[in-house]
């Protein structure tokens, strides 16, 4: 299999799943700003909506979008842990993914983009920190999002949680998310992956 990714963009939760689950993997890196890979192929040829993650299959087959990577994969697994295989534990998972990507990953886009105007920022930053108003509240009850067991869910969180203090975003208000990030960032395969990607 192939991951493409970009250092410390979304696709480090799909390559925290393949550490965890052992299995061989190929890392191809992705310059989001040229559209190349690292060996020089253009990457709208791999995937032509232009963004990571993909995963290539050994079959050739291309898989995209975050939450159908992963289901796939967990899917490869028989009781993968960190992704139940059915049931309402499985929707849970799902449903926080969904929130994730569609309610907080994407806000974060003006504050990625040079060219967006300050009071576009600051309306992301409104919202994304209501959002994580929100999540703060869930983990004053629970040890993870979906509960008290780690989740890939949890995975995805973290890595947004690393771009609002790559950003300077202050968390300080949000103890239970602090302590959600520090948690997570101490996973054997969170470890081994932001390593690979040159993140530590």
């Amino acid at each position: 299999m192939k991951l493409y990714y970009s250092p410390g963009a979304c696709p480090l939760t799909i390559h925290v799943l393949l550490n965890d689950m052992g299995v061989e993997y190929e890392l191809v890196r992705v310059d989001l700003k040229s559209h190349k890979t690292e060996d020089g192929r253009d990457y709208y040829e791999i995937n032509p909506k232009g963004y990571v993650p993909t995963l290539e299959l050994d079959s050739g087959e291309r898989i995209t979008e975050l939450p159908a990577v992963a289901q796939y994969l967990s899917e490869s697994q028989q009781n993968y842990h960190l992704f139940p295989e059915q049931g309402l534990p499985k929707i849970r998972v799902v449903e926080w993914l969904a929130f994730i990507g569609s309610e907080i990953h994407k806000s974060f886009a003006p504050l990625f983009n040079p060219a967006s105007s300050d009071e576009a920022k600051k309306a992301a930053k409104d919202k994304i920190n209501n959002r994580f108003t929100y999540i703060d509240q869930v983990l004053a009850q629970q040890a993870y999002v979906t509960g008290d067991v780690i989740s890939i869910a949890d995975i995805y969180l973290f890595v947004i949680l690393t771009w609002a203090s790559n950003m300077k975003l202050d968390l300080s208000q949000f103890s239970n998310l602090q302590v959600h990030k520090q948690k997570v960032s101490e996973y054997p395969a969170v470890q081994k992956s932001l390593k690979e990607e040159g993140l530590v």
